[in-house]
């Protein structure tokens, strides 16, 4: 299935974990997809928990949802640091709004639970977090990835395979 056209956010920040920005980013682009990175600072470089290197394309305040079919949010520390940014979490609330993908693995629902988007909506995360996740109105389930709609949730790095197909999936309709 061809992406050609679509454009996805890919937030970024300090400590996120590695393979999951990586892993989509790619099968993304593969899939014919434009992924920005997308951080505080455009040009800034965020270094993984590992200390691998990820360059903000542009910046949260120049970032808007009208541009974008989706949005992606790794997991990590990273989102710990991206839920800081007003302007990163209407984003993300803005794209959820327009019915486009919202996609977050591990502790990347945090983002998602800032944002106001997870109530009623069926959901998972890394089992350290479901609490939030719980208490931000989201039904919670251990599954390696769940789509309610175009909110897309995965647990943890294993799932990977099955987070990028469905974020692909999302992208890929009308």
């Amino acid at each position: 299935m061809s992406l050609k056209g679509k454009r996805i956010a890919m937030l970024v920040d300090q400590l996120y974990q590695e393979m999951e920005i990586w892993y989509p980013l790619y099968r993304l682009r593969e899939a014919g997809a434009e992924v920005v990175t997308v951080g505080a600072t455009a040009g800034e470089v965020y270094k993984s928990k590992l200390g691998y290197p990820c360059k903000a394309d542009i910046s949260y305040d120049v970032a808007r949802a009208d541009d974008f079919h989706g949005v992606i949010a790794p997991g990590g520390f990273a989102p710990d640091f991206i839920r800081r940014h007003p302007v990163a979490i209407d984003f993300v609330r803005h794209v959820a709004a327009q019915g486009k993908l919202t996609a977050a693995i591990c502790h990347g629902p945090w983002v998602l639970c800032s944002a106001g988007v997870l109530r009623g909506k069926r959901a998972t995360s890394f089992f350290a977090i479901k609490d939030d996740v719980v208490n931000a109105g989201a039904l919670w389930e251990d599954s390696e990835v769940v789509v309610d709609g175009n909110l897309v949730t995965s647990r943890k790095p294993d799932d990977l395979p099955a987070f990028a197909l469905a974020c692909i999936e999302v992208v890929s309709k009308p």
